[in-house]
């Protein structure tokens, strides 16, 4: 008996090379869905998001767009080229305003990210709290934001990184649960509460 082949289905599973994917890869890989990631070599797939996940993405643009200098952009999800084999997408990053080129960029590089920010999902904890902050440390992005939802009234809280140069490792300055406030990459005083949240 020979099982009947599946019609009205053409899209196939990408086979990875023996190495593993390329940034290269990433960018010509046909039909991938969107937001795919490239980690150590393999793509990883990012599954639908939680409204927490939106909003919270949303208030942190809106106001760090609100307090950023000139010479910095605030972005969300888009590609940080760290190596040949690493360019995940925070979920947002300020970048050198000279950084964003046009319309069609797709990519920054590791150098022109002042701050990579990850909103934790069920489905990318291990990824948003370890694997993702030590590759973002090794690249030298000097700051990095861990966002989550604590406590059983699900409120968020922000934890803010500084890279230490000497050891390139993050060291965590400040835990943040209804006001952030800090100073780096720019003078930053956001309402992150549960109400702040709540009002998107």
């Amino acid at each position: 008996m020979t099982a009947e082949p599946i019609t009205g289905h053409s899209s196939r599973w990408p086979v990875p090379p023996q190495d593993g994917y390329t940034v290269d890869d990433l960018f010509t890989l046909p039909d991938l869905p969107p937001h795919t990631e490239l980690l150590d070599g393999s793509l990883v797939f990012v599954s639908p998001q939680r409204d927490f996940h939106s909003t919270m993405i949303d208030l942190l643009v809106t106001g760090l767009r609100h307090g950023a200098p000139p010479e910095l952009k605030v972005r969300r999800e888009m590609t940080v080229v760290l190596d040949r084999r690493n360019a995940p997408e925070p979920d947002l990053c300020v970048v050198r305003a000279e950084a964003v080129t046009g319309p069609e960029l797709t990519r920054f590089e590791a150098a022109d990210v002042l701050l990579a920010v990850e909103v934790v999902s069920p489905d990318s904890e291990a990824r948003d709290r370890d694997t993702k902050p030590q590759k973002y440390a090794a690249a030298g992005i000097p700051n990095f934001w861990l966002v989550e939802m604590a406590g059983s009234d699900k409120h968020p809280v922000v934890r803010v990184y500084e890279l230490d140069p000497v050891n390139k490792a993050y060291a965590l300055t400040g835990i943040h649960h209804d006001r952030l406030k800090t100073g780096v990459p720019f003078p930053v005083d956001l309402d992150v509460s549960p109400e702040a949240l709540d009002a998107l």
